[in-house]
């Protein structure tokens, strides 16, 4: 597989496909709300909801008969030619149809038809987040492996509410975002917890200050109907999807909600839609499987001891990187990779192992008196600053509004004191990232919706999974498919761990997601596929096996 070319490469780089930034819905005929739809049990909320998917539908109808105007793409997208962009319209709020209006951007790369493929419609991703921007999805039609997708597909990117030029959320300045170094206590103290609980809250109060009104109507349930309305506009009458972890769910809540608008749809690193998962206990079971990734990582780097000298056991390499923490919270490398820019270039170890080699010989350099080689990988770049608040605060917008958190910061402490003696590689940092959730100022957060709960039978629908995935569990995956019941497949990618398998380097997964989106066809009820290849521990850059993944992924 051939890498991306430098073109594109930093515009692919800012995509994600992780849940969170670290790093969740109405039907198509008249009927009663179940208790899925309703945002809350009482007749009320059951009414509410009823008014808001009868708009949802208005508002697909007349997206379906305005379609969309595609052109040429604003240079703010760094876009070639070959991809085309438009915008669509849709209610801020859909109990109120008529309401205010907000504009998402949408992208496409038309089907090339070679080899004479016939057309088989638009297939739209969403690669995640919540807080990313699919607007670069079509330049996997540029990469081998997609070559008959993209012959038989429209492929349909789209920032989602809140995402890039859609509505854009900031919940700070940009500005204000710390550019390193900074310091994270491997023990956080009584008194840096209450430092950061003060915190959160006046985060919480700055995602009010800046979006007004609109704050409560960035969720997940908002995200489907959108989702619904995009559809139509695009003239399909069912979706064919590609979501990637939290895409995962959005495309789960939109397949309980409108099963009768499903084609196809692969649903790649799942969430675990367990309502009472969604998002206070998933995010402490994101933070056990990245406990797990990060021993896979050390024990990586101490099988290949002869390459990097960092110890023949995991705890040896554990060692290592204590002692560079320890020195950073010292001295920052390069004068602005403190502990908690070493913590967050460590976690994407957690994420995919094709940034293992890298990750291994800054360790590896610094500890032999060379520390420039951490500070280039885990420097923060300020050219991003403002990406990365965006992602950030549609990330914690959408979790918060999703579903009720804990309020009493007793809760948050005593789960996540208790975590972090087994887990404490990145417990504490995933517990500050989520919490202005606790005091949220949206009033009457709704339950999550119960995915899976209809009665109408999905069309053969593809889950992939990796087995030791971290970011979102296998457990999850699962989950997932006993949710969404008979009609679903789930391809297993045995004893890997990365974070994303669709378009990574696992043939076997890949031809089965070619294979069902071309067909319809899916392997069964279960199917495995042998683990990719580990890195190279000599390959610091791996471009070329990882090039595909890259347009589908974060860097986060």
């Amino acid at each position: 597989m051939r890498t991306r070319t430098a073109r594109h490469g930093a515009a692919a780089a800012a995509l994600f496909l992780a849940l969170g930034p670290p790093t969740a819905a109405a039907a198509p005929v008249p009927r009663a709300p179940a208790a899925a739809d309703r945002p809350g049990g009482d007749p009320a909320s059951a009414g509410a909801a009823l008014v808001a998917r009868r708009a949802a539908l208005a508002a697909a109808s007349r997206g379906g008969a305005a379609g969309l105007d595609f052109h040429t793409c604003p240079d703010a997208e760094a876009l070639p030619s070959t991809v085309r962009c438009a915008t669509l319209s849709v209610p801020l709020d859909y109990a109120r149809p008529d309401g205010p209006q907000i504009s998402l951007t949408v992208s496409r790369a038309a089907a090339t038809g070679a080899r004479g493929a016939a057309r088989q419609g638009a297939l739209v991703q969403n690669p995640g987040g919540p807080g990313a921007s699919g607007m670069h999805f079509p330049l996997v039609a540029e990469l081998p492996g997609w070559e008959r997708i993209a012959a038989a597909y429209d492929l349909v990117g789209y920032a989602p509410r809140g995402v890039g030029r859609s509505a854009p959320l900031s919940c700070r300045d940009p500005a204000d975002r710390a550019q390193g170094p900074t310091r994270e206590p491997v023990r956080p103290s009584p008194a840096y917890k209450m430092r950061r609980l003060a915190q959160a809250r006046e985060y919480a109060r700055g995602c009010a200050r800046r979006a007004g009104a609109a704050l409560p109507y960035y969720n997940t349930a908002n995200n489907a109907r959108d989702l619904h309305v995009l559809r139509a506009a695009l003239g399909e009458e069912r979706l064919t999807f590609l979501g990637a972890s939290y895409g995962t769910y959005l495309g789960a809540v939109y397949a309980t909600l409108y099963p009768r608008h499903v084609r196809r749809m692969v649903l790649d690193s799942a969430v675990d839609p367990d309502p009472r998962r969604i998002w206070y206990r998933g995010q402490l079971d994101q933070s056990r499987g990245f406990e797990a990734r990060w021993h896979d990582f050390r024990e990586w780097v101490a099988r290949h001891h002869a390459a990097y000298g960092l110890g023949t056991t995991p705890a040896a390499v554990q060692a290592g990187y204590e002692r560079v923490r320890d020195a950073v919270a010292r001295t920052p490398a390069g004068g602005r990779v403190g502990t908690g820019e070493l913590r967050a270039a460590y976690l994407q170890a957690a994420y995919y192992d094709d940034v293992w080699p890298a990750r291994a010989a800054a360790l590896a350099a610094f500890l032999r008196g060379d520390p420039s080689v951490l500070a280039a990988q885990a420097a923060p770049d300020p050219a991003a600053a403002a990406g990365a608040e965006n992602a950030t605060a549609v990330y914690t917008a959408v979790l918060c509004n999703d579903a009720p958190w804990p309020a009493d910061w007793q809760t948050w402490d005593r789960d996540h004191t208790e975590l972090a003696r087994t887990a404490p590689f990145v417990t504490w940092a995933n517990a500050f990232l989520n919490l202005p959730c606790a005091s949220w100022p949206v009033r009457d957060r709704p339950s999550p919706v119960a995915v899976g709960a209809r009665s109408e039978r999905l069309p053969g629908t593809l889950v992939v999974a990796a087995e030791r995935d971290g970011v979102t569990p296998y457990p999850g995956a699962l989950e997932l498919q006993r949710r969404l019941g008979p009609g679903v497949s789930l391809v297993t990618e045995s004893g890997a761990g990365s974070h994303g398998v669709v378009g990574g380097r696992n043939g076997c997964v890949d031809r089965h997601v070619e294979r069902y989106l071309l067909t319809g066809a899916t392997p069964g009820w279960r199917a495995r596929c042998a683990p990719h290849p580990e890195p190279a521990p000599v390959s610091l850059d791996d471009r070329a096996a990882s090039a595909p993944r890259a347009l589908l992924r974060p860097v986060v």
